[in-house]
């Protein structure tokens, strides 16, 4: 669902027109910014106990005297934090969203500014709070009807706080197109359809967008790439596109992202329990799609390149065995010794296509290695560079954008996993470490540039009963590209 966003300067809080108006509430002992009928409400709510100021907490008013608002919630922040921010308005949004609210107004009930990060914040939780899939599930309810969102602020804050919600929107939006394309099923989003929507973005944003098919690949000497590829009767697709917003001449940033549409594991079978939800192995690809969404809305002055290896794994007559050798595009040969770690061979010839635009900066995006969820959970993604200019820079992307990662060594006893009596290099080490020798295996095709990885097995999609695509690391892309500009 999209709605339209817009900022206000009132004159009153409790006479502002909307449908349900969502407050703020970040500090304790609460110095309330309120006019008279809000800030005794809240006082009430404080002195019986139907609030309190913990992170969480929310108070839902229906019809309040002396308020324009028929519907007013009061969402407990916690702390002075953006974050802390964002987490109170998604809870605020959630009580009212089932209602017959289509416009909803947030603010701060205490003293404080609200800047550029604040707005962003807002529009991107009221997204999140009202996603809903329906593409192949026509009978969900719509999960809200909300279409017009305000952020009031006071006149100061209105100039940072428009270019936040602009950012917001961006953001927001690219998130979205990620989590539709990684929640299709493998029989709808297949590598064909991964290239229909880079080249819808192409037709929508002026992009240039080409599709190289399996006869491309091999007068390129993808060999890794084709490898994977070969078990199935879908056509692999190797997506390009790119955003100019700058001088041929800059040098552009690249984003690689692994686009296995469906993984059986290949000869190597997974166990069957939760093998559907390898329909999100392409949760790379799907942030690579959604941040260039993101980048070509915002337009910024810097080149954008995105690349996506796009394919199935699977067991048939034709797959890959282990004990295969196969040679990758940039010359050193690769002893498959597990086929379930594909991601890593598709990975590595996207990663030596990319030299020929001579990049600033190459990331790779992927969902690789189950190593990497026992390692960090399902809260941080993980990030891999030897590039300390790289990781500072991911790393303020992943706070400022509320997304984030955790860097991880890559010491080079652990390419030691890697060595093979028959190969340059074996695909897969023990298990001890194994996000770490996957990093370091991409590693190898990355000499000549500054490169990072972001291993986001953990943190692109959900289990149980809320299963579904994050849309992540689509915020952490967007903010670590835009910071490039300067």
């Amino acid at each position: 669902m999209d709605f339209r966003h817009q900022i206000s300067v009132p004159q009153a809080l409790a006479a502002t027109a909307c449908d349900a108006l969502v407050l703020v509430v970040n500090s304790d002992p609460v110095e309330p910014m309120l006019d008279a009928p809000l800030a005794a409400a809240l006082a009430d709510a404080l002195a019986q106990g139907d609030l309190t100021l913990k992170a969480g907490k929310s108070l839902y008013l229906h019809r309040p005297a002396g308020v324009k608002a028929p519907r007013v919630v009061f969402a407990a922040a916690g702390a002075n934090t953006v974050k802390a921010f964002k987490a109170a308005v998604a809870c605020g949004i959630n009580q009212v969203k089932g209602s017959g609210a289509r416009h909803i107004a947030v603010a701060l009930a205490n003293a404080g500014t609200l800047s550029d990060a604040h707005a962003e914040a807002v529009v991107t939780a009221a997204r999140e709070c009202t996603y809903s899939y329906h593409h192949t599930k026509p009978s969900a309810p719509a999960a809200s009807k909300l279409d017009k969102l305000t952020l009031l602020c006071s006149k100061a804050d209105a100039k940072g706080v428009a270019h936040g919600l602009a950012r917001g929107h961006a953001v927001a939006a690219g998130v979205a197109l990620a989590r539709e394309c990684a929640n299709r099923p493998p029989n709808h989003c297949t590598p064909t359809y991964l290239a229909e929507q880079a080249k819808k973005l192409g037709k929508e944003y002026g992009l240039k967008v080409e599709v190289l098919d399996r006869k491309d690949c091999e007068k390129l000497g993808m060999g890794s790439f084709l490898a994977v590829a070969q078990g199935s009767t879908e056509p692999l697709k190797f997506i390009v596109a790119r955003y100019e917003g700058a001088a041929k001449a800059q040098a552009p940033v690249v984003l690689v992202g692994k686009g296995i549409t469906f993984d059986s594991g290949g000869i190597s079978l997974k166990p069957g329990a939760d093998m559907d939800e390898m329909k999100f192995d392409m949760g790379g690809a799907a942030s690579v799609l959604g941040t260039l969404r993101a980048v070509a809305e915002l337009k910024p002055k810097l080149n954008l390149v995105c690349i996506i290896p796009s394919c199935e794994n699977m067991p048939a007559g034709a797959a890959v065995k282990p004990g295969d050798v196969v040679k990758s595009m940039s010359g050193q040969t690769i002893e498959i010794l597990n086929t379930d770690a594909e991601g890593r061979l598709i990975l590595c010839d996207a990663l030596t296509y990319a030299e020929r635009f001579k990049p600033a900066v190459v990331v790779d995006i992927a969902t690789l290695t189950g190593a990497c969820v026992v390692a960090l959970g399902h809260h941080h993604s993980g990030l891999f560079t030897a590039d300390e200019t790289v990781a500072a820079q991911m790393h303020a992307a992943s706070l400022s954008g509320l997304d984030p990662c955790w860097r991880m060594p890559l010491d080079e006893e652990y390419d030691e996993g890697l060595k093979s009596n028959f190969a340059d290099m074996a695909n897969i080490g023990s298990r001890a470490g194994g996000a770490i020798t996957a990093a370091m295996f991409l590693r190898r095709f990355t000499a000549k540039y500054p490169w990072a990885h972001l291993d986001i097995a953990g943190t692109a999609w959900k289990s149980g009963a809320a299963k579904g695509s994050t849309g992540r690391p689509v915020s952490l892309l967007t903010h670590f590209v835009l910071a490039q500009v300067a």
